[in-house]
C-alpha cells in the first residue's frame, strides 16, 4: 500500500493490464483448485480424489484457460474506463465502474463461449482438444461453436462487473465509512470480494448451469435455448437444479474477487510508488478510485490521468 493518503494511484497500461490479469487469474486457480475439484466432483457426481495430488490433478489446464480469459478482461476494462473519459480528468463514477467492467466481460465471451463449449465437448466425445474442434466445426460449421454465447456474455459481464467493478467499489465504500476499514485495507478487500463474490454467484449460476446444458446439447434436442433450459429444470428439479453446486463455486468466486483485487490493487500501487520515487508525480488528492486524478511534473507538459 501507499504510504501516503494523498498519493495518487497511476493507471495500468493496456499491457500492464494484460499481464496482471493473466498473472491473477492463474494465481487463484492454482490456490483454488480444490475447490474447483470438488465442485466439478459434485457436479458430476463422481468420488472425491483420494489423495491431496488428485485435487490438483489438471491444475495446469484450468490456469491456461483461465489466465487468458482473466488478461482479456482486465485490459478491456481499462480501455472502456479511459473510453467513458473521453480524456477529461473527472472520476469516474460508481455505475460508471461497474457498468466498464461488465462490459469487458461481455467482450471477454468472444473467446470464453467457444472455450467453454470445446471443453464440454471434449469431455462428452472423448477426443483431444483439436479432433473435438474438426468434429464440431464440420458438423455444425464455425458458427456451432458459438452455441450458448449470449448465455456467455450474460454470465461474464455479471461475473466481471462483480470482481473489476462491484469489488472494488464496495472495498472503497467499506473504507470510507469505517476508520477501522480504513486502517486495515485488507480486511476491507475481504469483505468487498466476499459480497461482491457472493452477489456474482447467486446471479450467474443458473445462467451458467443452463448454458452448460445447452452446449452440451447440439443438436438442440433436448435444450433448444437458455430460457427454455432454465424453465425445464426448474419443472423437472425445482429451483435448486438450477444452483446445483453453487456452495463451492461461491467460495471459488470470493476467493478469485480476493485474489484479482489484491494483484491488481498491489501492482497499481507498485507503479504509483515508483512513478513518485522518480518524481514523476505531485501530490494531489487523497487516494481511492473515485478520486484517482494524477498530475505529471514532466518538464514539457503536464497530463491527468484516471485510475483504471
Amino acid at each position: 500500500m501507499t504510504s501516503s493518503k494523498n498519493q495518487q494511484r497511476v493507471p495500468l497500461s493496456e499491457g500492464e493490464n494484460l499481464a496482471v490479469g493473466a498473472f491473477g487469474g492463474a494465481l487463484e486457480t492454482c490456490l483454488q483448485m480444490p475447490v474447483l475439484t470438488y465442485k466439478f466432483c459434485l457436479q458430476e457426481g463422481r468420488p472425491l480424489p483420494s489423495c491431496i495430488s488428485g485435487f490438483y490433478r489438471g491444475v495446469g489446464v484450468q490456469a491456461g484457460t483461465v489466465a487468458p480469459i482473466t488478461a482479456i478482461q482486465f485490459m478491456f476494462n481499462g480501455i472502456l474506463q479511459k473510453a467513458m473519459l473521453r480524456g477529461s480528468t473527472r472520476s469516474l463514477s460508481d455505475g460508471e465502474v461497474i457498468a466498464a467492467a461488465a462490459g469487458a466481460g461481455a467482450i471477454s465471451a468472444i473467446v470464453y463461449s467457444p472455450v467453454d463449449l470445446l471443453t464440454i465437448q471434449q469431455q462428452k466425445l472423448n477426443l483431444n482438444l483439436w479432433n473435438t474442434s474438426k468434429t464440431l466445426v464440420a458438423n455444425y460449421g464455425f458458427s456451432g461453436l458459438y452455441r450458448g454465447f449470449s448465455a456467455c456474455v450474460a454470465r461474464e459481464a455479471l461475473y466481471t462487473a462483480g470482481y473489476l467493478g462491484l469489488a472494488p467499489v464496495i472495498t472503497s465504500r467499506l473504507a470510507a465509512s469505517s476508520e477501522y476499514l480504513q486502517e486495515r485495507p485488507l480486511a476491507a478487500s475481504i469483505l468487498g470480494a466476499c459480497t461482491a463474490g457472493t452477489l456474482a454467484a447467486i446471479t450467474t449460476h443458473p445462467i451458467d448451469t443452463a448454458k452448460t446444458c445447452l452446449q452440451s446439447d447440439m443438436e438442440g434436442v433436448t435444450w433448444k435455448s437458455t430460457f427454455g433450459a432454465m424453465k425445464k429444470l426448474m419443472r423437472t428439479g425445482g429451483i435448486g437444479s438450477l444452483y446445483r453446486g453453487m456452495l463451492p463455486r461461491t467460495v471459488r468466486l470470493c476467493g478469485a474477487f480476493f485474489v484479482c483485487l489484491v494483484v491488481r490493487d498491489a501492482a497499481i500501487e507498485f507503479k504509483t510508488q515508483r512513478a513518485y520515487e522518480h518524481g514523476m508525480l505531485t501530490v494531489g488528492v487523497p487516494v481511492g478510485h473515485e478520486t484517482p486524478v494524477v498530475t505529471a511534473t514532466s518538464p514539457s507538459s503536464s497530463s491527468t490521468e484516471q485510475q483504471n
